[in-house]
């Protein structure tokens, strides 16, 4: 296992973490998935309030007794944005009640996805601030699903010490929030890459094929690790046996090899060869859309359905439309009502309506839900 300096809170954190949404079978469950990470090598365990039974279980496990002394082991936990002082400072002691800890080493805002939630963080900071300088918080940072511009306005504000954001070899349109946040000396937690940044647990054939011989999701892992910025990533795992194969490439150097690079050139020359004219560029200069699709999200779901084959990924995550509110915001496809508001901005200038018709037939399917719910 490797370890880096997360930004400005100088912790040691191992370059992956435990992130504990998916460990809800049972206490015991979690207790051995905590413990299998430990013996690997992982410092760091992600958990949230909002994640069922999540902070329970890791508290459990804590009171049972872990195989690393506290001092060496770092923990996060996420609480909801509001503007009252008072109630941040609330969830602060349920967290700690329930993870039987007198003390954070990270706290994030889970969910600054809008520049109302910034604001409201904003306004209720001073919650925060009396944990901080009681001890109970040792380091503030924020996660966050929204677009590009509001993350680069949370950097912004100087406030938090790291941030918790999607970026994957498929979805690179937060590149220029990491770099901010490296400037400002953030630590950069990068969310579930394995399942947000393709489901690459469960990769389509041709992926596989492309890939060869390194798996997707080791070199989804490689990608990211070979960015010295980047301080560590999230595995969900569901079960103990699910930290294996992520972590043989936990101690591998950052760089990427000939191999690898070859690699990532194959699957630029797929893609470009697949979509030809009907390839979205991810410029995002088609929004506002006035029937709020959002447009850019569903023709990367189609660009990587067509590329590679990702079909049950990209089915996977367009039925989060309409579903998940601002966690995954924008209308389905359907919605299109061939205005063309969008036509003269594409510098593509993809036949976009048709390319969102497409991809609603490709990729509808049913309702799903959360986790844990």
């Amino acid at each position: 296992m490797r370890y880096r300096r997360f930004g400005k809170t100088n912790l040691d954190l191992s370059v992956f973490s435990l992130g504990t949404m998916r460990y809800l079978a049972s206490p015991e469950n979690a207790y051995l998935t905590i413990q299998r990470a430990i013996s690997l090598g992982i410092n760091h365990i992600e958990t949230a309030q909002g994640y069922g039974q999540s902070e329970s279980f890791l508290g459990k496990a804590i009171l049972a007794g872990l195989s690393i002394e506290r001092s060496q082991l770092y923990i996060t936990t996420k609480i909801s944005p509001t503007p009252n002082p008072d109630q941040l400072e609330q969830q602060i002691d349920q967290s700690l009640k329930r993870l039987n800890l007198d003390y954070l080493d990270c706290l994030a805002i889970h969910g600054i996805n809008t520049a109302e939630h910034l604001e409201q963080t904003l306004q209720g900071l001073s919650g925060v601030e009396k944990a901080i300088a009681d001890g109970r918080v040792h380091y503030l940072g924020f996660s966050t699903h929204a677009p590009l511009e509001v993350i680069l306005a949370a950097i912004n504000t100087d406030l938090f010490q790291f941030v918790n954001l999607h970026y994957y070899y498929f979805f690179q349109r937060n590149a220029p929030a990491i770099e901010l946040a490296f400037e400002k000396d953030m630590g950069i937690f990068i969310i579930s890459p394995g399942d947000k940044g393709g489901q690459l647990y469960t990769p389509s054939e041709t992926l596989k094929t492309l890939c060869h011989p390194v798996s997707p999701l080791t070199l989804s892992y490689r990608f990211l690790l070979s960015d010295s910025r980047i301080t560590t990533l999230s595995l969900g795992a569901s079960t103990p046996d699910e930290l294996d194969e992520p972590l043989k490439v936990a101690d591998q150097d950052g760089q990427l090899t000939l191999e690898e690079i070859a690699i990532f050139q194959q699957l630029e020359t797929q893609k470009i060869g697949k979509l030809g004219t009907d390839l979205c560029s991810q410029c995002y200069q088609c929004l506002p859309c006035p029937e709020q699709i959002n447009i850019p999200e569903v023709l990367r779901l189609r660009n990587l359905a067509v590329a590679y084959d990702m079909t049950d990924f990209g089915k996977y995550r367009y039925r989060m439309f309409e579903n998940a509110g601002h966690w995954f915001p924008g209308r389905k496809a359907n919605r299109c009502n061939d205005c063309g508001d969008c036509l003269p901005r594409c510098p593509e200038q993809l036949d976009i309506p048709t390319l969102l018709k497409d991809t609603h037939e490709r990729l509808k399917g049913t309702e799903g839900r959360r986790l844990w719910e």
